[in-house]
Formats: C-alpha cells, structure tokens, sequence
C-alpha cells in the first residue's frame, strides 16, 4: 500500500500594486464615527473654557479685514478689482483661514494623538481628515458675516455662488494635501511643528489674499505663481462671491498643482503609515 504525500502549494508572489495611492474607502465609512468624534473633539477642545466662544471664528478674520483695509488699502491703495477692499479682502480671508487653520492642525494631529496610534488600530488618514473637517465649523460662522457685508455693500448675488460648495471642496483638499505631507514629517522630525508657523505666514504673502492676483503681470510669471495652489482657491471664492475675473490659465494651474500635492501626499503617508505607531 503506497502513502502518498500531499505536496504544499506554493503561492505566488504577486507585488504590491503601483500608480495611484490605494485607499480604502470601505474601511474609511466604517469608521466614519470615529470620524465624527475627532472632528467634534477638535472643535470642543479650541473652545472649551473661552470666554467669547465661537465668536473668535468672527473677531480674527474681522480684525485681520480691518488691518489690511488701512495698510493696504488706505495707506498702499492697492486695487481690489473695483470692489470695497473690506469685502474683497473678507473674501480672501476666508477660504485662507480655513486653509491655515486646517493646516495647523493636520500638521500636529499625528503626535498629538499619539496615544491613540499607539492603542488601537484604525486608517491612520482619519487624524488629518478630522483636523481638516474641524475647520467648517468657524468657515460656516465667517461666512454668514461676509453675506452681511455683501449686504451692506449692495454688491449684487450671482448665479456663480452656486460654484461654492466645489471652491470650499477645492480649499479643503488643498489643507489635506499640504496637511498629509506635513503630519508625516512631522512624526519623524519633530522640527516640522516650528516651522509650520513660519510656513503658513510666508503663504499668506505668496498667496493673494491682500492683494488682487490681477497684479501679476501676463507671461510666464502669471503661470509660475499659479504654482502656488492656493492662488486657484482664493480666485475661485472671489469669482464665485463677488464676481471678479474668472478662473484663467492661472488657476487651471493651482487647481493641477493642488491634486499633484495631493496624490504625492497620499503616497508619503500611506508609504509612512506603518511606522507612525514605533515613532511617534
């Protein structure tokens, strides 16, 4: 009687699938309570024990309006496409301080929730997603404050601010992608956090928000600084709350580098993501 000897079978390797970041998105929807949590936890936290509350999402970008009316312009007189300064810098200011505030925030989530990276599994790309959603909270708060000064100006509502939800989906993913590359850096090189900072100030210079994007001159320059992903965002809120000049060339090359940001941010975090939990 023979035996015979069953022979294991053999798996074939097959590599890890290359081109564009696989993401989850089942996984993601399963943990969209912990989503939420985060997100409110984060909102809770900036105004827990403060005396004026949310009133803050309108004393800063207010106070931030009425410095750069008298600096820039009062006193530079800079153009403002033929719009009341306080409006058309109010406008600017808002897709910028959801984008700063975000970004701050995405920046640092990782090591500030480090004790939960180190307990519990979950998609790691939750963190940044909460610290980016946590900022509509003050964006929807500012944004009735801008109605009222599109009233009290008498500037007219256009058809175009039916375009808005895409502006703000625009300046949200624009946070996440500088905020993914940022967060990851920052649970390796914990420098990073000291320079967020000084980063998020020399961007608000780069970026027109005291200033009309019209003052760069035509040529290649224009395009150049349509680099900068923001320049599309802030174009983009202006066209669609005040009807300035639409979206050009320039901003069909924000709107290229903000997913190019953002597909090369995936990349590094998800490339990172496993060793989050032994560095941070």
């Amino acid at each position: 009687m023979t035996s015979e000897i069953s022979q294991p079978s053999l798996k074939v390797y097959e590599p890890p699938l290359k081109g564009l970041p696989q993401i989850d998105w089942h996984e993601l929807w399963t943990y969209r309570e912990l989503l939420f949590f985060l997100t409110w936890r984060d909102v809770m936290v900036r105004y827990k024990q403060a005396a004026l509350g949310v009133a803050w999402a309108v004393i800063q970008p207010l106070m931030t309006m009425v410095i750069f009316s008298v600096i820039f312009g009062k006193l530079a007189m800079l153009p403002s496409d033929n719009l009341p300064y306080p409006v058309f810098s109010f406008a600017a200011l808002l897709p910028w301080q959801l984008f700063s505030g975000a970004l701050s925030r995405a920046g640092a989530s990782l090591v500030n929730n480090s004790n939960l990276l180190t307990k519990v599994y979950f998609p790691r790309l939750i963190i940044p997603l909460s610290a980016v959603a946590a900022g509509l909270v003050d964006f929807g708060i500012s944004l009735f404050v801008l109605l009222g000064l599109m009233l009290f100006y008498r500037i007219p509502f256009t058809w175009n601010i039916l375009t808005l939800p895409l502006m703000m989906l625009l300046a949200l993913l624009t946070a996440l992608a500088a905020g993914l590359w940022l967060s990851a850096l920052n649970v390796q090189y914990r420098d990073v956090q000291h320079i967020i900072p000084f980063l998020i100030q020399a961007w608000m210079y780069a970026s027109p928000v005291a200033y009309s994007a019209t003052l760069i001159p035509e040529g290649p320059w224009r395009l150049v600084y349509g680099l900068n992903p923001l320049v599309g965002v802030i174009q983009g809120f202006r066209w669609a709350l005040l009807g300035t000049q639409p979206p050009d060339a320039m901003s069909l090359v924000s709107v290229i580098a903000v997913l190019v940001l953002l597909v090369s941010g995936l990349f590094y975090f998800q490339h990172m993501e496993e060793t989050f939990a032994d560095v941070v």
